[in-house]
């Protein structure tokens, strides 16, 4: 593996796979009455940006002095309070960790895997994309012995500014001993095939699969080690907080010919617990804009009634960038390239619904997501500190 140069880093701008755009199909437009499911896709869209100015917005030197290209780009790994390492990596002594140096780790524990970017604030994901990377504690082993260490911090750039300082962490358990076949803390390199790009938070990103955006630190710079085991991540709420399964919007026509087939289509968030079904449910309006208290009876009497989730690709290969193949992903059968389950946690899924025969006037449409527990949305978390994800309602209305 090689790394590409400068100059060639700063150009990417748009990532492409052999020719084919990974568009968000939402993002020229839904289809009303669509012939079939679109399948998943790749796709990179907006996402909250920290600094001032924005990291992604330096050119030329400033990304230089910034060290947001991959030539320059450098990872220091420190201790504090009681913890102690035996080897750290500093700037000031030219032993902080450069990239070829994590390439090399690369060669022997590199992963591939599929991750929905989402912010804990908004319920909508940013971004889908192949990650490429190296677990967090293959890293941390370059520095050598560890010793009374609870919690690991990550910190990327962000202008030198003590007050523009952003954090976030995880616990030592989190990043050691993760279950078998779970994906641990990771430091991605890649996205898509090619260096990240900076507006992706390239081009090194501190990745944590199950989570939401705010703990996949952008331009990664520094690892920080030590003995407190409270999480004083820059966000507040709570910290350790993982993806939940849920479905933020309902795509279509507002309106509509009575008695004529109209399609709903949407995404479903697939979180740490999983994706059983995705369900409706439909009512005459009450004229309320579709508000709809939590404590309200009509939720226990609701008749809800399922979606169709779109089943996984028969080809790949179509989906993928150039060179990526599904036998080499995260949960996919190396033999098959057939993802082991579907759907995937840690992604998106598309789903729709068609209605039928629906006499004139206006009709509340609401769709929830149910996990593997059994859970419907938005529980067992609706306090939406903990991710957004409550239950959405469209206000649709049948014409004569």
């Amino acid at each position: 593996m090689t790394i590409l140069s400068r100059r060639h880093f700063l150009s990417v701008g748009v990532v492409a796979a052999g020719g084919r755009a990974l568009l968000d199909p939402f993002a020229i437009g839904a289809q009303p009455t669509p012939k079939a499911p679109a399948r998943p896709l790749l796709y990179t869209g907006g996402g909250p940006a920290r600094g001032n100015p924005s990291p992604h917005k330096l050119m030329g030197e400033e990304l230089v002095k910034a060290r947001l290209t991959p030539e320059d780009w450098r990872l220091e790994i420190v201790a504090d309070g009681g913890s102690k390492i035996e080897k750290p990596r500093k700037l000031d002594d030219g032993t902080a960790i450069d990239m070829p140096a994590l390439l090399e780790l690369g060669k022997k524990h590199s992963v591939k895997f599929i991750k929905a970017m989402q912010c804990r604030s908004s319920n909508w994901p940013q971004d889908q994309a192949i990650w490429e990377a190296v677990p967090l504690r293959e890293v941390l082993k370059l520095a050598g012995k560890i010793s009374n260490v609870m919690r690991v911090y990550g910190n990327g750039f962000h202008n030198n500014d003590p007050k523009q300082l952003f954090q976030s962490s995880a616990s030592y358990t989190q990043i050691f001993d993760n279950a078998p076949g779970e994906l641990p803390a990771m430091i991605a390199y890649r996205h898509n095939g090619e260096p990240i790009p900076v507006n992706r938070g390239g081009p090194v990103r501190l990745i944590l699969p199950w989570s939401y955006g705010f703990k996949n630190i952008k331009w990664l710079q520094r690892l920080r080690l030590t003995n407190d085991t409270k999480p004083i991540d820059t966000y507040g709420g709570e910290p350790d907080a993982y993806l939940k399964t849920q479905t933020p919007r309902i795509d279509g026509p507002n309106s509509f010919k009575a008695n004529a087939a109209v399609s709903y289509s949407g995404r479903a968030v697939v979180g740490m617990p999983g994706l059983k079904r995705v369900e409706y449910w439909l009512r005459p309006d009450t004229g309320k804009d579709g508000e709809l208290a939590a404590d309200d009876p009509a939720w226990d009497t609701a008749t809800w009634q399922p979606c169709v989730i779109e089943p996984a690709p028969d080809d790949w290969s179509v989906h993928l960038p150039k060179g990526i193949t599904s036998k080499e992903l995260w949960g996919f059968d190396p033999q098959t390239g057939k993802p082991k389950e579907w759907p995937m946690r840690y992604t998106v899924v598309n789903w729709t619904v068609t209605l039928k025969d629906l006499k004139p006037g206006a009709h509340e449409l609401r769709v929830r997501t149910v996990d593997q527990n059994g859970f419907a949305q938005p529980h067992p978390r609706p306090h939406q500190g903990t991710g957004g994800n409550e239950v959405p309602c469209k206000i649709i209305k049948a014409t004569d």
